[in-house]
């Protein structure tokens, strides 16, 4: 007699949200190699970002302006406080510091390029200043940091600008990591440094132990270039209002705020996603440290971390930002990840879109690597002109949204332009949940 009880259905697996495959896979590695992760670029969990936000266009109670025949003006000077020579710009977007060793020469030289073609600027990285850079490049900032790689007084005269870095969004508290594999004949002797041997620099400058001291090492730079150079500080985002504040009581004319969506060439992926503070949520703490001194304006604010779009141009600009530097956006429209190599990826193991081993100097674009034979596989005047044509369509869309809400100028954007679609990106922002008066953690209904 055949059994017709009726069959129990299976349940469909289901993977844990805390035990992703992801996850599994990484302990899985730690397991096999006692070793942390080492990668580049920066955080890739999901965090309040510019996305968030939305503009306010104008109806009746604002009047739009016509793109056509109305003017819109995106210029911006850095550095008025109290350089002799504060750097001027056509476009309020520039390009992050990224170093000639992490990148290649052509990579660094398709930045300047660009930047130039452009009307902005470009910045140094870690580990000296290259001619090609130089040559190439009509407006160069210079970073110092805690490593002293390649520093040369004699190239800090010839910069337009010096950026002193305190921290990165990717790994504030951290130092640099360039591994052995990148340190060439030309990349050691620029740094002062063992060929093929890994170099990890300090994760605080050796000149100072606070403000300070800061403001000594700032007198020191100004006296240096004869009072002409605008002077810069980098900070990572973690307590954006103490950190500004602290940078500006030390003499700085522009305080560069990188939050954690933004790269590095390698530390260790722990600290890239759990250490920092969205760049979303640093602006508007920086932006209020800078009001209660009264210099808002006066001193300039560069805001970097995930700028990939005009839209996110003209929001950090709203929220109060005179400028933004991109660095992975740049790499991106230089050929960064890019699906022709995607045979290469593959053989590597990762895909387009996805690789970041940049310190394995492999890149099969030739951008992050110091193989000569990759190297070669980027032509730094195309790659330059990619750029161009990348930073044109971001301040055009800027200018699009800033007429849509009708400015004449970038800078004329106001938090009064935004509302937030998330009650954490309201609160970060600062600005209204959408259809409401509503700020978290501030009044109205």
């Amino acid at each position: 007699m055949n059994d017709q009880s009726p069959k129990i259905p299976q349940t469909l697996p289901r993977q844990s949200a805390t035990f992703t495959n992801e996850i599994n896979s990484e302990i899985r590695r730690a397991a096999a190699t006692g070793i942390y992760d080492i990668r580049g670029g920066g955080a890739k969990r999901r965090v309040p970002h510019f996305d968030d936000l939305l503009f306010l266009g104008a109806s009746i109670s604002r009047y739009p302006l016509e793109g056509y025949r109305e003017k819109c003006t995106t210029t911006v000077t850095l550095g008025t406080r109290f350089a002799k020579k504060p750097i001027e710009l056509d476009i309020p977007v520039t390009i992050a510091g990224m170093s000639f060793g992490a990148l290649s020469g052509p990579a660094k030289e398709a930045l300047g390029r660009g930047a130039t073609l452009a009307g902005t600027s470009t910045t140094t990285g870690d580990g000296g200043m290259t001619e090609e850079e130089r040559g190439h490049s009509k407006t160069l900032v210079y970073q110092v940091l805690p490593s002293r790689y390649g520093m040369n007084p004699d190239d800090l005269r010839r910069a337009d600008a010096i950026e002193v870095v305190i921290g990165q969004g990717a790994k504030p508290g951290g130092g640099g990591m360039l591994l052995g594999q990148k340190i060439t004949d030309r990349v050691a002797e620029m740094r002062t440094l063992p060929k093929g041997i890994d170099q990890r620099s300090s994760c605080r400058h050796p000149d100072w132990t606070g403000p300070d001291d800061l403001e000594i090492k700032i007198l020191e730079l100004r006296e240096i270039t004869g009072w002409e150079k605008p002077i810069y500080v980098k900070i990572g985002g973690t307590r954006p209002y103490y950190d500004t504040t602290l940078a500006v009581k030390a003499g700085a004319d522009v305080v560069v705020l990188d939050g954690m969506q933004g790269g590095t060439a390698a530390t260790q992926d722990v600290f890239i996603e759990h250490v920092g503070l969205p760049t979303l949520a640093c602006i508007r703490p920086a932006v209020q440290a800078l009001q209660d001194m009264g210099l808002h304006r006066e001193v300039q604010l560069v805001i970097s971390g995930g700028i990939r779009t005009g839209a996110d141009v003209a929001k950090a600009m709203a929220l109060g930002a005179d400028a933004v530097a991109i660095g992975t956006a740049a790499m991106v429209a230089i050929g960064d990840n890019d699906p022709r190599w995607e045979a290469e990826y593959q053989k590597l193991g990762t895909t387009a879109g996805a690789y970041d081993d940049w310190h394995e100097g492999r890149d099969p674009a030739g951008i992050t690597t110091q193989d000569p034979d990759l190297s070669a596989r980027l032509d730094p005047v195309a790659a330059g002109r990619r750029l161009r044509n990348y930073l044109t369509v971001l301040t055009l869309e800027a200018q699009t949204i800033a007429r849509a809400c009708g400015h004449n100028s970038l800078h004329n954007l106001e938090p009064e332009d935004l509302c937030a679609l998330t009650m954490e990106a309201a609160a970060m922002a600062r600005v209204p949940l959408a259809g409401t008066t509503w700020i978290p953690g501030q009044g109205g209904l």
